[in-house]
């Protein structure tokens, strides 16, 4: 599936629908003096990407209104993670909207959507690779997320590069990506593979549910946390982000993944929203 083909579904929009309500209930929160920030697990687009979607859809949004996992990966590697000094470049499982927050912090990168990566593997790679001699040697850090062209070739380099010990990390956690009324590989399946190849070792995430991301975000808006709210349509990545990072309350909507509330009702559910709606724009009244 191509990445601008894809249609996802969740607590704004489903596909290029948009739900009702949803630029009038924005609009009510900001005339509130209410700051709002779009915060997304998806790494295939950049801040830019998703403010021209916005705006498609009638959304008004700056770029520094918007905080997505692979934003928050390239400023936590340019800006906290310490690597050598021959080691600063990052091999990329994933699309376009990695390669541009990298490129915005001054990262260099390989791999990605570079052509050269998207082929069948070869009986010369296994050698040239095992060797060493396909290696680029600046290589620091393995970073995956969301990839539509994921093969065997980038999984022997990226698998290659974490054993001589480059750090091993992923844009978002998410099992699962909603689509066209149904799920597909999310962002985390991408980085299964190599978890299971280095023998349980999961990767430093940085989307929700990462209170990594949850801290960046702080740092960059100042905000008061008991003050927040996090409002998102998964249990496992939104609801979570909110209570373990202490925000005042979380709010589940019911137009994406999660569908009900009785997802969450009854003994031992651990991750309880503290209120619901069915869609955005009830909170208009």
């Amino acid at each position: 599936m191509e990445p601008e083909k894809m249609r996802s579904i969740g607590v704004l929009w489903s596909g290029d629908h948009l739900f009702e309500g949803t630029v009038e209930t924005l609009e009510m929160l900001r005339s509130k003096g209410k700051q709002v920030v779009f915060v997304t697990n998806n790494s295939t687009k950049s801040r830019a990407d998703y403010k021209k979607k916005l705006e498609s859809m009638g959304i008004p949004a700056l770029v520094d209104e918007v905080f997505g996992s692979s934003y928050s990966a390239a400023i936590y590697i340019s800006r906290i993670l310490s690597l050598p000094p021959t080691q600063k470049t990052v091999f990329v499982l994933g699309e376009s909207g990695i390669e541009t927050e990298l490129d915005s912090e001054s990262i260099p990168h390989i791999g990605g959507t570079d052509p050269a990566y998207n082929r069948i593997i070869e009986p010369s790679d296994y050698t040239s690779i095992a060797s060493g001699q396909a290696l680029d040697p600046s290589v620091g850090v393995v970073l995956a997320g969301l990839d539509f062209h994921l093969n065997y070739l980038k999984l022997a380099y990226a698998f290659a590069y974490l054993q001589r010990g480059a750090k091993f990390f992923a844009t978002n956690m998410d099992t699962t990506l909603p689509s066209a009324g149904s799920l597909f590989p999310g962002g985390g399946a991408i980085s299964a593979p190599l978890t299971a190849m280095m023998g349980g070792e999961k990767p430093m995430a940085f989307g929700k549910p990462s209170q990594a991301m949850m801290d960046a975000i702080e740092g960059k808006f100042k905000f008061d946390r008991k003050k927040a709210c996090m409002v998102g349509d998964r249990l496992d990545t939104d609801i979570r982000f909110g209570i373990e990072g202490g925000l005042g309350g979380t709010l589940c909507v019911l137009t994406g993944v999660t569908k009900s509330e009785t997802e969450w009702e009854g003994e031992g559910k651990g991750v309880v929203p503290t209120a619901w709606v069915k869609q955005l724009g009830d909170l208009r009244g």
